[in-house]
């Protein structure tokens, strides 16, 4: 887990495991750099400009500036991480990744810091719930969206090694560091709990809770799969089918209920294997409070999830 510092006992911040990943890779690799809009604190970057002073563009805060030059550094040899808050990366910046980036496939990886309730008492404008949702609709943009710190550096390895464009959704939320199941591969999903009644499909911030539900689950005779689901694009559709078999799904992520991962599933679920779901998150535009607030509020909690499964299994044929 590398250079990941708690912020609470048992708990991290995923930006850190990003900071001191970039930071290696850019010691290994000259051709790497950062392009930030006014976003070198909240993306955890003081380290890099401190190392590489030269390969940090600060663009300021102009969001599709700092989009447009991301795929000019590209389109000169570089390999950039193009870093700001997810809300104005994908929202304020969104025809340049489209155009700029994604249809003329070049090489930027696009790191959507501070994702979903983060930012919480900033509220709506600053919230993030709809960026997969957007960023679903670009078909050759791989999309990762880590659960923990290890998971995080991974998906910064794996970002940089692609030919390509990605965009790695990190969240400032503290997280637990999981046990993962073996090596982290982009379109590959991990089972973290196994259970043949249900299956629970999350991603980012919602794993550890996902897990604590099915393990609350499990001390009553309910053995709930645990789907870690890291990457939304490409979709691991093997997983899916194989938890449609337990009969029964539940989704839950940091975003909308329209249009993300549980979309994504549904997609896969209904063209081939239709069975009872749940999408769990967020269902629009959002008070302003804090993310722990928003979380409790809008029902993204263990026990909430344990009572969505057993809705869902009541469901079952």
């Amino acid at each position: 887990m590398s250079a990941a510092v708690s912020v609470e006992s048992g708990f991290f911040d995923c930006r850190d495991s990003f900071a001191s990943t970039i930071e290696a890779l850019a010691a290994a690799d000259e051709r790497i750099v950062t392009v930030v809009s006014d976003s070198v604190g909240s993306s955890k970057l003081n380290g890099f400009r401190s190392k590489f002073p030269e390969r940090m563009v600060n663009v300021g805060i102009a969001e599709q500036t700092l989009v447009a030059v991301g795929a000019g550094l590209a389109n000169g040899g570089k390999v950039p991480f193009v870093s700001a808050a997810s809300c104005f990366i994908t929202g304020r910046a969104l025809e340049q990744v489209k155009a700029d980036i994604v249809y003329t496939n070049v090489n930027v990886k696009l790191i959507g810091q501070s994702s979903g309730v983060a930012y919480g008492e900033l509220g709506p404008t600053h919230h993030s719930i709809e960026d997969m949702a957007w960023l679903r609709l670009l078909n050759n943009l791989t999309l990762i969206v880590p659960a923990d710190p290890w998971q995080t550096e991974h998906a910064i390895r794996a970002a940089a090694a692609i030919d390509g464009p990605v965009f790695v959704r990190v969240s400032r939320m503290p997280v637990p560091a999981l046990e993962h199941a073996g090596a982290f591969e982009v379109g590959k999903a991990e089972v973290l709990f196994e259970g043949d009644d249900a299956a629970i499909i999350a991603n980012g911030t919602m794993v550890h809770r996902a897990l604590a539900a099915a393990k609350s689950l499990a001390g009553e005779g309910i053995r709930a799969r645990v789907v870690n689901m890291a990457t939304v694009n490409p979709l691991d559709e093997a997983a899916i089918l194989s938890a449609a078999r337990t009969g029964a799904i539940v989704t839950v992520e940091e975003h909308s209920v329209r249009g993300g991962l549980g979309g994504a599933v549904a997609e896969v679920v209904t063209a081939h294997d239709p069975v009872p779901m749940r999408i769990m998150g967020f269902p629009g535009f959002l008070p302003t409070g804090s993310a722990e607030w928003l979380m409790e509020h809008f029902g993204l909690t263990a026990a909430a999830i344990a009572d969505a499964v057993r809705q869902t299994i009541s469901r079952k044929r």
